[in-house]
């Protein structure tokens, strides 16, 4: 079974285009389980989703956490619950296609030796400066990690679940997929990628570096993880 872990935070609008998407890839591809956090949103996702949950509850599971401790805490507290053999993350924005996270588990577990893997997406259509800033924090990762990083942020990511006694100190915020990437670098792991088109939001703000002040907020932010990582491995 493939669980797939979709962390919402105040993405009231976009729930019910999201779920009937998801309705979709359900029909295609049956061994398969979505886990839904509504991540303490604010805005009326809440009330949203009570009202569209009993049409979607054969094949979704809903999760409620009351307050937004970070990006990374609600999509592991998604990872916790899920069941499947392999789990995937992604995000509710609808900037990717959820249906994408079904043909990225087509490749990795076509892999011959999948469960030592890990499979994470690489954006493409992007606008140039956000390729620009992705590629500088690319950069900049490798150097002071000493571990090859790219896109870091891009979705989704996979992995089987016996990745997750890799994963016991995973942060809260959002160098999750950072912290993601360098363990399977740290363990050997390969790392397969899957291309995505990048689109703009439909509705919604963005939560991560949408904006050129979210992009520095992210590079702070990113900055101060790494030099974490650097200090408790010794590098």
């Amino acid at each position: 079974m493939l669980s797939i872990v979709i962390p919402c935070y105040n993405e009231e609008k976009n729930l019910k285009i999201i779920l009937e998407k998801l309705l979709e890839i359900h029909g295609k591809f049956l061994d398969i389980e979505i886990v839904l956090i509504d991540n303490g949103s604010t805005d009326s996702t809440a009330r949203t989703l009570s009202k569209l949950k009993d049409q979607f509850k054969h094949f979704i599971r809903f999760i409620r956490i009351d307050e937004n401790i970070g990006y990374g805490h609600g999509i592991m507290k998604g990872v916790q619950k899920a069941s499947g053999e392999v789990i995937a993350w992604t995000h509710a924005d609808l900037q990717t296609d959820p249906a994408d996270v079904l043909e990225a588990y087509k490749i990795f577990v076509e892999h011959p030796n999948y469960p030592k893997c890990i499979l994470k997406g690489r954006r493409i259509g992007r606008n140039p400066l956000d390729t620009l800033f992705t590629a500088g924090m690319s950069i900049i990762s490798t150097l002071l990690l000493r571990e090859k990083m790219s896109d870091i942020n891009a979705q989704p990511k996979m992995f089987h679940r016996d990745f997750l006694e890799k994963l016991t100190e995973s942060p809260r915020d959002f160098s999750l997929d950072l912290y993601f990437l360098f363990q399977a670098r740290l363990h050997s792991y390969p790392i397969l990628e899957y291309s995505v088109h990048f689109g703009k939001r439909l509705y919604g703000d963005s939560k991560g570096g949408g904006t050129l002040k979210g992009k520095c907020k992210l590079m702070l932010r990113t900055l101060k993880y790494i030099l974490k990582l650097k200090h408790n491995l010794g590098r």
